[in-house]
């Protein structure tokens, strides 16, 4: 096997850091496990009566907005690590590659694609928001609006205005993102691979769409 040249050995050190780069953005665990702990320690407090119970759930929307923007963000990193890791494979494997080795070099994911990993921490986050969000509503607004002559508590609004602000973010993140990823892969498309007879769906979703 003749030597490798500098440009090979920067490629192949720089496909390793990337890899090194991917574990660090999806290794985001301790994030679930943070709002998990946030939603027992606020119940606590609520009990003690540390906390009005408006603003703890206004805090552990937080909370569930903070994990959401994080995957967001590692979802992104990780897509954009794996266009670098498949333009520096292409450089180096074949067009039978696809099938004799893998065939996720062949197209780029999809700008919206999520790791399952992801989307089941994002799946938490919503729902601890959600469960949250509905506890709050039946025993905070729910009450004032069935006695009329209930005094106005302002506090009752916080968390909504905390939910409507954390999707306004969320969303201008996620586009935010998008947009990031996109520009990236046009402006690096990588060495185009011919993938005729190759289907990418649910294992490799690809395009971007």
């Amino acid at each position: 096997m003749p030597p490798m040249d500098d440009r090979s050995q920067f490629l192949l050190r720089m496909y390793d850091q990337m890899f090194n780069d991917i574990n660090t953005h999806i290794l985001v665990v301790w994030q679930s496990v943070g709002v998990v702990v946030g939603a027992f320690a606020l119940f606590g407090l609520v009990e003690k009566r540390v906390m009005p119970i408006d603003f703890a759930c206004a805090l552990m929307l937080l909370l569930c907005a903070w994990l959401i923007a994080h995957l967001y963000d590692a979802s992104y990193w990780y897509n954009r690590n794996l266009v670098i890791i498949a333009n520096i494979e292409r450089q180096f494997l074949r067009a039978e590659d696809l099938r004799e080795i893998h065939y996720y070099f062949g197209k780029h994911r999809k700008r919206s694609a999520m790791l399952t990993h992801l989307r089941i921490q994002y799946c938490l986050g919503v729902g601890i928001g959600a469960l949250f969000l509905f506890y709050h509503f039946f025993t905070r607004v729910l009450p004032a609006w069935r006695a009329p002559g209930a005094a106005h508590d302002p506090a009752r609004v916080v968390p909504y205005l905390v939910l409507a602000s954390a999707i306004a973010f969320l969303w201008w993140l996620r586009n935010n993102r998008m947009k990031s990823y996109d520009e990236f892969l046009n402006n690096s498309p990588g060495i185009e691979v011919k993938t005729a007879g190759i289907h990418f769906g649910v294992g490799h979703p690809s395009g971007k769409l």
